[in-house]
């Protein structure tokens, strides 16, 4: 066996500009003259009109309760895409500070919690209107990491056996290649983030959804940090999608890429590739495969806002709820009327606690049984035991209320590394 070096941040390679062009990695945009431009933006156009009007379908307690298990929901698939797998009731366990015994579950788990930390700091607008700048993708990356177990916080070099340590939110100190794709030197990093962020940080609506593409393919073409660079890239594309879309965090473009990965990955490697010809735009890097990555992209958005719209449409919702609340009134796990109280709060969003013996037409004793009963399943939540209701969605029943969300079962966790 090998025995594996360890390499400390003093013993990285000296941080020497190579003196590359940033026309390397052109074009960062689809031409005004692009014979795809106008579908393109139909696309972008389309997924505005679509994400707008769901999240006004729904109230906005709901929206919140949502948001909360899109967050496990979207971690769950961007860890995947990595070779990680935990599966959201144990990323919900974590949350809950409730963690495997075992020391590599246990520090998925801490991985997971990490990223979801990370998205509801973006959620909360921690990036608003400053998303593609070198200031957020730094800090992206050092609020994800600093987070991290210490055994995640190393990567090793198939080439030399050498163990890489991770500094988070330090652009890289070495040398990488990722498949084909020899990344520019080290001391060009900052350059080329610069012009990243020239072109990216300033983008009207329309086009800031057009270009949310390219902008996710170029800065993993960079490959500014040593690892943790795919996670960064799809926390960014999450957030532009935030900030140009006001999507409420209800849909995740981690899951349509998830679902794909094959061609997902596919379509980076095709965005690395040169110019083909002279019809392939004006670019060092091929324009048609940015149109074709930008298409996917697109259309894996509107995939993911018709799929979340077909989950939380009323009616089957309710009908889950109410199924699922009968069953457990039957069992004896609920008092009677339990679902009419879920399906108040369902349909108003929440739910003064005054009301409930009202809607269970009982005195205010049985109303506070049926309170405490739904707080103890973990499906109503209130932030005081005064405060109004508000209902949420639990990962442990997202198999019976959100059919399809995420997988009811997963084997074991992959021992894949991020990019």
């Amino acid at each position: 066996m090998v025995k594996e070096k360890v390499v400390k941040e003093a013993d990285m390679e000296a941080v020497v500009d190579g003196g590359e062009s940033t026309a390397l990695m052109l074009p960062l945009l689809i031409g005004e003259g692009s014979r795809h431009r106008v579908e393109l933006t139909d696309l972008a156009l389309e997924l505005a009109a679509r994400s707008a009007g769901f999240r006004r379908s729904l109230p906005s307690g709901i929206c919140s309760a949502l948001a909360e298990l899109v967050r496990s929901m979207n971690c769950y698939y961007s860890n995947l895409i990595e070779g990680h797998s935990t599966h959201p009731i144990d990323i919900e366990r974590a949350l809950h500070n409730d963690y495997s015994q075992d020391p590599f579950k246990r520090d998925l788990q801490l991985e997971a919690k990490a990223h979801v930390e990370v998205q509801r700091w973006i959620d909360a607008g921690g990036v608003a209107k400053r998303v593609a700048t070198t200031t957020t993708i730094q800090e992206l990356h050092r609020r994800f990491c600093e987070l991290l177990p210490q055994e995640l916080l190393w990567v090793s070099n198939p080439e030399t056996n050498e163990r890489l340590k991770i500094t988070p939110g330090v652009l890289r100190r070495r040398s990488v290649r990722v498949g084909q794709h020899i990344s520019i030197s080290l001391g060009a990093v900052p350059r080329f983030l610069a012009h990243f962020e020239r072109t990216y940080a300033n983008l009207g609506r329309t086009e800031a959804i057009l270009s949310a593409a390219a902008a996710h393919h170029r800065l993993l073409w960079i490959h500014p940090f040593l690892d943790g660079n795919g996670r960064v890239a799809r926390l960014m594309s999450h957030a532009m999608l935030l900030d140009t879309l006001d999507t409420g965090s209800l849909w995740s473009i981690s899951r349509g890429l998830a679902r794909n990965v094959a061609t997902y990955k596919s379509h980076l490697a095709n965005c690395d590739l040169p110019r083909r010809n002279d019809l392939d735009g004006r670019g060092n890097l091929s324009e048609e495969s940015l149109v074709e990555f930008t298409r996917f992209f697109l259309r894996s958005c509107l995939d993911q806002v018709d799929f979340m719209e077909g989950l939380v449409q009323p009616d089957r919702l309710r009908a889950r709820i109410s199924l699922w609340a009968e069953e457990e009134i039957r069992a004896g796990r609920l008092p009677p009327k339990s679902g009419n109280v879920l399906e108040a709060v369902l349909y108003r969003g929440e739910l003064p606690r005054g009301e409930v013996a009202a809607i269970v037409a009982t005195g205010d004793r049985q109303a506070r049984r049926v309170v405490a009963a739904l707080l103890e399943h973990g499906v109503l939540e209130s932030d005081s035991p005064r405060a109004t209701l508000r209902l949420t969605f639990p990962a442990t029943l997202a198999s019976r209320w959100m059919p399809g969300l995420f997988p009811e079962k997963v084997g074991e966790a992959g021992s894949g590394r991020p990019e």
